[in-house]
């Protein structure tokens, strides 16, 4: 009897808010939460999570630092756009992680639109820049002073971004607030109330 009272006060992982018919793609600058935050959504709508990143450096059997130092960003950029096609059309709906230049690429851009609900994960500069300096693996900041070069790309890619479906924005807190703001602009845009970018 006690064993079926300590599996009936288990706790169970809460049931999902809709079921997702549809890859959500998180776009964003590099420091946006883009893994953290879809990993959290992904457990919370129980579907798989994927990193495009991850997906090319198992496809090149190397990491994204080498393949920029070898290969150049052209080559990265090229293998980045086959690798995003292949993970929006071989699977079933998905919470998927881009690098910071994927969307920027038209083509890839036109296969999110097409098979994809996109959301733009925005990040004010200091955020931006508090996280990425917790980490020495951003390929695009070893060129310079990583301030300028955040802002340089927000300049050039913020525009761009904001063609995405929805806008989220990725605050200075627990990822929990994001992943819930992220869930309540999906439920809108599945209603048909999308409303305005937050």
């Amino acid at each position: 009897m006690d064993d079926d009272l300590q599996f009936n006060d288990a706790p169970h992982p809460a049931p999902p808010p809709f079921p997702l018919d549809r890859t959500v793609v998180l776009v964003g600058l590099m420091g946006a939460g883009k893994s953290s935050i879809g990993r959290r959504l992904a457990q919370r709508l129980h579907v798989p999570f994927i990193d495009a990143d991850t997906e090319i450096e198992a496809a090149a059997g190397c990491s994204i630092d080498e393949i920029f130092e070898r290969h150049g960003e052209a080559a990265f950029r090229d293998g980045e756009r086959r690798v995003i096609a292949r993970l929006l059309a071989d699977h079933s709906p998905h919470i998927l992680a881009t690098g910071g230049g994927a969307f920027m690429d038209p083509e890839t851009r036109t296969a999110i639109k097409a098979a994809a609900t996109s959301i733009w994960l925005r990040a004010d500069l200091d955020v931006l820049l508090k996280r990425v300096k917790k980490r020495n693996n951003r390929p695009l900041l070893k060129r310079g002073d990583p301030r300028e070069i955040l802002e340089r790309l927000i300049s050039s890619r913020y525009p761009v971004y904001a063609q995405a479906d929805l806008t989220v924005e990725s605050l200075d807190g627990p990822h929990e607030q994001v992943v819930e703001a992220v869930i309540e602009k999906i439920a809108s845009l599945r209603r048909g109330t999308p409303g305005t970018p937050s």
